[in-house]
């Protein structure tokens, strides 16, 4: 079924397999996904093609600076005939959740989506409300230099397990792309491949999945040298860690695996965590960015032999 809804996806994202790849870990963990990248790349059109791939219900929030709260977790309204509140759910209330350009939208705005993604819930006026599973958020941003955009708070980004970039694609893709996508929409043409019942299924699986003892210590020896360096300021969260193994689970799970190797924690590292750390000041005025400053971290923590 993965491998189903993989083809379908790269239908429309042509070239890019280790991106839609790090997609499919992020939804059968549980996940969020942040897609990162400038104008142009295919941000919105990944977020789409995999909405689509799955026959559930999805909700698309275009975020921009006049959005309110209630816009995206619903509001109260009062009718006047049955002289009672009724509650009108917003646009997280879905299966998967498209947010484009999330950091267009206030701080405010964006800390709406904190209790949704992290408990699958939503509280208006002091009535907590329960969003169907599976749930996911993918959302795509700018880099913060542009124009007219927010910086997402530390809070927002650690709730994110992944974040991945779209990049540039090769030239033989691009001309691939021109030839299939000027005629028409390759979306119109995409069809699902599964459903929701079909992916919590799998996530059920993806739980299931082994992950030994020395695996775990890897994972947190990993997140711990983020916090000791005084490259960094702000180092991975034990959310972090937590969603570090989930991703592992489930790369191990896609690869048919029921138990996890350190090479699938060693392999993720650079998604799960990159995102969620801000370096130093030291750092930055080198011209170290946090990528490269993780990617010595990950290389000074010994990977454990694998064991089953």
């Amino acid at each position: 079924m993965v491998a189903r809804v993989r083809a379908n996806v790269e239908k429309v994202i042509e070239g890019k397999a280790d991106v839609v790849q790090s997609t499919l870990v992020v939804l059968l963990a549980e996940g969020h996904l942040l897609i990162e990248d400038v104008p142009g790349v295919g941000k919105t059109m990944l977020s789409k093609s995999l909405a689509r791939s799955i026959d559930c219900s999805v909700r698309r929030i275009q975020f921009t600076p006049d959005l309110l709260p209630s816009d995206v977790t619903g509001v109260s309204i009062f009718n006047q005939n049955t002289r009672e509140f009724e509650f009108r759910p917003g646009g997280v209330f879905a299966n998967i959740v498209v947010g484009d350009e999330i950091n267009r939208a206030s701080p405010k705005t964006q800390s709406a989506l904190l209790e949704c993604m992290e408990e699958r819930q939503v509280t208006v006026d002091n009535t907590t409300y329960e969003l169907d599973l599976p749930f996911m958020v993918i959302a795509s941003q700018n880099p913060i230099e542009m124009e007219g955009t927010y910086a997402l708070p530390e809070a927002q980004r650690d709730r994110f397990m992944a974040r991945v970039s779209v990049g540039y694609p090769v030239e033989a893709a691009e001309i691939a792309m021109l030839g299939s996508h000027t005629h028409s929409n390759p979306l119109d043409d995409l069809e699902p491949v599964t459903d929701a019942a079909e992916i919590a299924k799998l996530i059920g699986i993806v739980r299931q999945v082994h992950v030994a003892e020395t695996v775990q210590r890897y994972a947190v020896a990993l997140t711990s040298a983020t916090r000791r360096t005084e490259d960094l300021t702000l180092g991975a969260s034990p959310r972090a860690t937590l969603h570090l193994v989930r991703a592992a689970k489930a790369m191990a799970a896609i690869k048919g695996r029921d138990y996890v190797l350190p090479d699938d924690v060693h392999g993720l590292a650079q998604t799960v965590l990159a995102h969620r750390l801000l370096p130093s000041v030291e750092a930055s005025m080198s011209g170290r960015s946090t990528s490269a400053v993780l990617e010595g971290i990950i290389a000074s923590v010994p990977v454990p032999a694998p064991t089953s």
